[in-house]
């Protein structure tokens, strides 16, 4: 299926489940009359009361030596001006005596994705939610321990995070305007704080918004394939920097870092898939990792990707 076809389904308010990989090459469409005989579990709840589990994840970082060159081939692209900002991911392989399916049932986030015995996903990002005529996207960069001293102040007045966060967030408020009038930020840089296994993580996110017109339905595939690949796990100049990931990361995100969300014939919500569990053959690997710009410490960075890998 491709993206035009959404377009139709929204205008005969079929309501779907969508999920595309990173650089929305791929697209799989469930109808939500037919969830039931696909092996595909989903839940969007922002209101979802965690529940506690034991379940920790065993991980095998990749080494920090080989991380730091992959760092710095990133901070030589800065340097010659082909991005300002890239999100750099790697793959933790991990250990643990659940299944998929157990994964995705015990683990608490607002935006949990199980695709058959694939990968499963529970993520705290938002990516687009539409109602009425309006459109939201909800950009969330900057991520600390909230176990620091005065963790808030913290990431808020660190001059690198914010202008890592600035750049995505005047990113996403461009790519509204491919689709979107009056686009605004409603709000700038708040604090979310969520569970990571053992620990509190303080998340920044920034909450901008638009006009879509109340014949959005019609376009619903438009819109999207006008948005993706999520600017917040890119960076940017969007372009150059894919190619620039796709080189240094040498390897393949598939759909981790893409989106998934639900159309119900009214309304659209949508997460993107970060905090990602895939089957590797016979083991599991965690994909994590954090944006990157000039004034980022590769010590720092690595320590974010691997705070990263655990099970809400």
């Amino acid at each position: 299926m491709e993206f035009k076809d959404l377009n139709s389904l929204g205008s005969k308010r079929e309501p779907f489940l969508f999920i595309t990989d990173f650089k929305a090459s791929k697209l799989e469409v469930v109808l939500l009359k037919d969830l039931k005989d696909s092996d595909v579990e989903f839940m969007i709840d922002e209101d979802f009361k965690p529940s506690i589990h034991k379940h920790f994840l065993q991980k095998m970082a990749i080494p920090f030596s080989e991380y730091k060159k992959k760092f710095d081939d990133v901070i030589r692209k800065i340097q010659s001006g082909d991005t300002y900002l890239l999100n750099l991911t790697q793959k933790t392989k991990i250990e643990t005596d659940l299944t998929l399916k157990e994964i995705f049932r015990i683990s608490n986030a607002h935006y949990k994705l199980r695709y058959k015995d694939k990968f499963v996903c529970f993520s705290p990002e938002k990516f687009i939610q539409i109602k009425d005529d309006r459109i939201d996207t909800y950009p969330m960069k900057g991520t600390v321990d909230a176990s620091l001293d005065d963790a808030k102040n913290q990431i808020l007045d660190d001059e690198k995070e914010m202008a890592e966060h600035i750049m995505v967030v005047d990113l996403l408020r461009n790519d509204l305007s491919i689709m979107a009038t009056d686009v605004k930020v409603n709000r700038f840089r708040y604090i979310t704080e969520i569970g990571a296994g053992d620990k509190k993580l303080l998340q920044v996110s920034s909450h901008i918004s638009g006009c879509v017109g109340d014949d959005w339905h019609s376009k619903i595939g438009s819109i999207l394939e006008s948005l993706l690949p999520a600017g917040s796990i890119t960076g940017t100049p969007k372009k150059s920097t894919i190619k620039i990931i796709e080189d240094i990361e040498e390897y393949e995100r598939d759909f981790f870092t893409g989106v998934f969300g639900v159309y119900d014939g009214e309304k659209l919500d949508s997460g993107v898939m970060i905090r990602f569990i895939e089957k590797d053959g016979d083991s599991l690997v965690y994909k994590s990792g954090g944006g990157i710009t000039l004034d980022s410490d590769a010590i720092s960075e690595y320590n974010e990707l691997l705070d990263k890998v655990y099970l809400p």
